[in-house]
């Protein structure tokens, strides 16, 4: 028998609404938006379901020291799960580079 934990995240996270790409290897790039990103992942609502283990990256918009910045990502979509605004995905980041862990650090303060 198979349990789910109903939190399944690592770590602190940070509310972020904002526009997303995910871009899944071997598949089309998909428009998605944010909920949610902290060190070691992020949630996000896309329109089709994105199927767990998949790999890829994901590029998202973080504002932090009085700017925009484009933050890219390699990730593992961790849970995909329908809900009232579509499919909420869950992502675990692979091997971030200290750029970007720097700048989700900065954000999260």
């Amino acid at each position: 028998m198979n349990t789910v934990s109903a939190e399944q995240r690592q770590g602190a996270r940070k509310i972020l609404r904002s526009r997303a790409m995910l871009v899944m290897d071997g598949a089309e790039p998909v428009a998605a938006r944010t909920l949610d990103v902290g060190p070691g992942g992020m949630s996000a609502v896309v329109a089709e379901p994105v199927p767990a283990g998949k790999q890829g990256k994901v590029l998202f918009e973080l504002f932090y020291e009085g700017s925009a910045h484009i933050i890219e990502a390699r990730t593992a979509v961790s849970h995909c799960i329908f809900s009232s605004a579509g499919f909420k995905v869950g992502l675990t980041f692979m091997k971030l580079d200290m750029a970007v862990s720097s700048a989700i650090s900065k954000f999260m303060r």
